[in-house]
């Protein structure tokens, strides 16, 4: 009996050494999959091409979603009052980090965490709306691509006065709900008074904001329109295209690829670029480096 039990013990230390080796083979196998979220303003159909570009920034750097990378998709679909609620589901949901692409939205992903780090997509005055300490040295888990807004809004409209010389009144669709646009508001009046053209404000909130200021730009007289960059014009694009030809107003665009939607015209960055260059800061993130020292 005692042999038998002497020869059961090298058994059970062998079995117990096989299943350690299988546990660290698994492990070694399996490795964690990073998990990413996107948090969007807009309607998933309305930046698709933003994000297939987003997509294929990451393919460039060898992420494969479903493979080895996970990424959670949330979309507002214009409404404002759910984007907070977007941001504490990733939040809960522990991801890695956060893309997004507006001011709206990076600030109520700081709302519910200061430490996931947050990578924007493109966004103007971030460090007037307090999102960064400066450029070189963003502080807080915040880091990105910005654009210069303010210089970008006075040559649009500069180049609109170009193609329409005889126009004298401009109506400019903002959204007053976003933070940055009073200050995009500030940049385009001093080149409006430059280049003697009076400006007609036109605040959208939403679609159902659309038609009231159509009657308004009508009553007004606007002679032509320009948009200041929003998710709610980026969503409604077919609508304002359609009341811009049918009044033969000549409309100036932030978003190159407005053009192919029926915009006279539009002076800014390739915005597909820009989601495609986002990639980069995930790769640098999910390999250590920390938002706060990254530049924007």
């Amino acid at each position: 009996m005692c042999a038998m039990k002497k020869a059961a013990v090298p058994s059970v230390l062998v079995l117990v050494l096989l299943l350690a080796v299988a546990i660290k083979a698994e492990a070694q196998q399996s490795p964690k999959v990073p998990r990413i979220g996107i948090l969007e303003p807009a309607t998933s159909a309305s930046i698709s091409a933003r994000i297939e570009a987003f997509q294929q920034g990451l393919r460039e750097l060898g992420y494969v979603e479903g493979k080895n990378i996970t990424i959670e998709y949330r979309y507002a679909d214009g409404k404002s009052e759910r984007i907070p609620d977007l941001a504490a589901e990733l939040v809960n949901l522990k991801v890695d980090l956060i893309m997004t692409s507006q001011t709206p939205t990076v600030l109520a992903i700081k709302k519910v965490s200061s430490t996931i780090p947050i990578v924007f997509f493109f966004l103007s005055f971030p460090v007037e709306n307090g999102i960064v300490a400066s450029f070189a040295r963003p502080g807080g888990n915040a880091t990105g691509l910005t654009v210069l807004s303010e210089e970008l809004n006075g040559k649009r409209l500069e180049l609109l006065k170009d193609a329409s010389p005889t126009i004298k009144r401009v109506g400019v669709l903002s959204n007053p709900d976003n933070p940055t646009q009073p200050l995009e508001w500030k940049g385009i009046q001093a080149a409006a008074v430059t280049l003697g053209l009076r400006l007609q404000s036109l605040n959208v909130r939403g679609a159902a904001d659309l038609d009231v200021v159509f009657e308004a730009a009508l009553k007004q007289r606007a002679q032509a329109l320009i948009n200041l960059p929003e998710a709610v014009f980026t969503m409604n694009q077919k609508r304002i295209t359609e009341f811009a030809t049918k009044n033969k107003l000549p409309r100036m665009c932030s978003d190159p690829q407005a053009v192919d939607g029926g915009c006279l015209m539009s002076y800014g960055p390739n915005n597909r670029d820009l989601y495609r260059r986002g990639a980069i800061y995930v790769d640098k993130i999910l390999k250590g480096a920390k938002p706060s020292d990254l530049p924007v």
